[in-house]
């Protein structure tokens, strides 16, 4: 896992893709595994070297989200008692917040951890250079990414890398000529927290949107098994989201 800048990706014009990846010997993957929070990878700086070419250890820019304040407490607990993860050390938080950021709750870290563990150079190095902020959550890693390369050479550099690595992929989406890998709608449905995507996807499927509406609330809510304020409250939070202009 290895971020650069995002931004200078906007007007790639050739393949695009949404990776679906899992990898070994990952600190946010393991964490997110055994939680119920997400970790979003930002960017990463090199720390001093101690001997040699190479570095000693990366320090990486995340933030931590999920429902509440005690899943993500659970969460940056799991990171720090990981083998995987060196140092952790929380931002003073901000004023506000980022409008594309998932969860209800965010927090940013740094994190100290071993460059051997990522899985950037390898995904570099068969051609994927990624292009937004990595997504971890339910111990899976989401990259959006283009493809520098053929299109018809993706098949074979996607096995490459899971060779190379021991990873899993799937390719989620694929797009061509410029094209987004990911429409507005999907990318605004990527702020919402697992939960809330449940609850607001079920309901629309329901027909809770449509006039007259086809589902009520108490309803949905029995539909997914939980009380109709907890629901009422995902739902909210999950419009507001999608709504914000």
């Amino acid at each position: 896992m290895a971020i650069s800048d995002p931004g200078r990706n906007e007007e790639w014009s050739g393949t695009r893709l949404t990776l679906d990846l899992w990898h070994p010997n990952c600190w946010a993957i393991e964490a997110t595994g055994r939680t119920d929070g997400g970790v979003l990878a930002h960017a990463i700086y090199n720390s001093p070297k101690a001997t040699g070419d190479a570095p000693n250890s990366v320090n990486g820019l995340f933030t931590a989200f999920a429902d509440t304040n005690e899943e993500v407490e659970e969460l940056l607990d799991a990171i720090r008692a990981s083998d995987r993860a060196g140092e952790l050390l929380e931002l003073q938080e901000r004023f506000g917040r980022a409008r594309d950021a998932p969860g209800n709750v965010v927090r940013e870290f740094f994190l100290e951890y071993d460059p051997a563990d990522m899985l950037c150079p390898t995904l570099l190095e068969h051609g994927f250079v990624h292009s937004a902020p990595v997504r971890i959550e339910d111990g899976r890693e989401e990259w959006q990414v283009c493809f520098v390369g053929e299109r018809t050479d993706i098949r074979e550099s996607l096995d490459a890398v899971q060779e190379s690595a021991g990873a899993e992929v799937t390719v989620q989406s694929m797009s061509s000529s410029g094209q987004p890998g990911r429409s507005p709608r999907e990318q605004r449905l990527d702020t919402l927290t697992t939960t809330q995507r449940e609850v607001y996807e079920h309901a629309r499927e329901a027909g809770y949107y449509e006039w007259p509406r086809e589902a009520s609330t108490r309803e949905l809510a029995d539909d997914l098994d939980v009380s109709k304020t907890t629901l009422l409250e995902h739902l909210r939070k999950a419009e507001s989201k999608l709504l914000d202009p």
